[in-house]
């Protein structure tokens, strides 16, 4: 027994320090990761935290205030409307992208003639940044030397070369239409990854028994597909939530200021009033809604218990 022990006491130093080394080389591959979120994260949101406790202008000393910007948010009516209007695009696009993303991944889920031309032409206006497609789509809708309202006068589609952007409505949806023209490709590809994963054998055996592609969409699609729609949708809310560039640049909150977005008005706050402190505290606010929002789309598409 004394001889046993002795010859398995060094073979258990070694296995618990070629563990402790394995543990080891694991932290310093994510050390690099870590120290991203840190730096480019963690600690920008505390600062953002402690700046929105102060009176933050952009020279000269700040100035503890407490909740003071928490409350003057209360009254803030312009930052309520704002949050309102991006309320109401998050809703329309987020369908909007659905509605055209959907078809597109069940198109090009299936190999066919031209279907990775299809993919690669669905997908590359998600390449362009967003604000290099809110310049392209800024002359696209300008009223004299764009594209749209020179081509339907010519067309004799309109009496007259009509401003898209001089009121609300033509403005609005011409700014759908540029998001679900950028995003739609990559919800495209985020939607046939899970249409890939669902085994055929289930489609097969559902067809053998009669069903219809639309029963098999209802009842088998859907419901296999419910992490990859909670992932498409979470990303859909977030960037809807935080819409800026599209704004800004095509309309500058026009027309009358109904177009502020959230984070437009975090913007002019920050960087145009130089009210850092109560800009800091909108971001905030506009963070702890986010969160909520991304916390409720994954309750209500968690997946049921028992099914993987």
């Amino acid at each position: 027994m004394t001889s046993i022990a002795a010859i398995s006491s060094p073979a258990r130093r070694r296995k618990l320090v070629g563990a402790g080394r394995r543990q080891w080389i694991g932290l310093l591959y994510v050390a690099p990761a870590v120290a991203l979120v840190v730096v480019f994260f963690i600690i920008p949101l505390c600062m953002t935290a402690w700046m929105s406790l102060h009176n933050w202008p952009l020279m000269g000393a700040h100035s503890f205030i407490g909740l003071d910007n928490y409350w003057a948010i209360l009254r803030d009516t312009r930052f309520w409307n704002a949050l309102k209007f991006t309320g109401y695009y998050t809703v329309v696009v987020t369908i909007a992208i659905f509605v055209v993303a959907f078809p597109l991944a069940l198109f090009i889920e299936r190999p066919r003639p031209l279907t990775g031309f299809y993919r690669t032409s669905f997908f590359m206006p998600a390449v362009i940044g967003f604000a290099s497609a809110s310049l392209l789509w800024s002359w696209l809708l300008n009223v004299d030397s764009g594209l749209f309202s020179p081509a339907a006068f010519e067309l004799g589609l309109t009496e007259k070369k009509v401003n898209l952007l001089a009121t609300f409505q033509p403005a609005f949806w011409s700014i759908i239409a540029m998001v679900v023209w950028k995003v739609a490709g990559f919800t495209m590809i985020i939607l046939m990854t899970g249409l890939q994963s669902i085994p055929p054998d289930l489609q097969e055996a559902a067809m053998i028994d009669g069903a219809g592609p639309l029963a098999r969409f209802r009842a088998i699609t859907l419901p296999l597909m419910r992490r990859t729609l909670a992932l498409a949708l979470i990303l859909s809310v977030a960037g809807s939530v935080l819409a800026f560039d599209q704004f800004y640049i095509i309309l500058r909150g026009g027309p009358r200021n109904q177009t502020l977005t959230a984070v437009y008005w975090i913007f002019n706050q920050s960087f145009v009033s130089f009210k850092l402190g109560y800009g800091a505290a909108l971001s905030m606010v506009l963070l702890v809604i986010l969160v909520a929002l991304s916390l409720i789309q994954l309750r209500l598409l968690r997946q049921p218990e028992g099914v993987d």
